[in-house]
């Protein structure tokens, strides 16, 4: 499988790197990463295109990530975000994070919309589906690579 690309994903965030978020080899911290894709995932399920119902969150399930290469400070990275598979309560989402143009590191995670009173997962709703269709990705083009 060819490594994703910017431009596999329609929906794209920017998060800033921070001076604090570099480790003693001088470069990004391995464990920032997962921020920039929870950046990439919030935004894309909380910016109007598909938010909680009342009474329900998101919750992730499952991260795994993929490292390509160092991120370095100053400047800023760049996350695609896709959505993989939809589920009865769950969403299947495809992520890569670039820095200057080159991929960084790839991951797949797995959030579940659950019930805050039950704590137990809940269905997501037709119109949460519909909302979040544009954004599937070829699972062929946006793969982990």
């Amino acid at each position: 499988m060819r490594e994703p690309t910017l431009e596999d994903f329609a929906f794209r965030s920017r998060d800033k790197l921070r001076y604090g978020d570099t480790d003693r080899q001088g470069h990004v911290n391995n464990a920032v990463y997962s921020s920039y894709f929870e950046t990439g995932r919030v935004e894309l399920l909380h910016s109007g295109e598909a938010p909680p119902p009342e009474g329900k969150a998101f919750v992730l399930a499952r991260i795994a990530i993929d490292f390509r290469r160092e991120v370095n400070w100053p400047g800023e990275v760049e996350i695609g975000t896709g959505i993989a598979a939809i589920g009865n309560s769950s969403i299947r989402m495809r992520q890569a994070l670039f820095q200057r143009g080159e991929l960084c590191a790839s991951a797949e995670s797995i959030i579940v919309l659950m019930d805050e009173t039950t704590r137990r997962s809940t269905p997501l709703p037709q119109e949460m589906r519909d909302k979040l269709s544009p954004h599937l990705v070829d699972d062929e083009e946006a793969a982990k690579g």
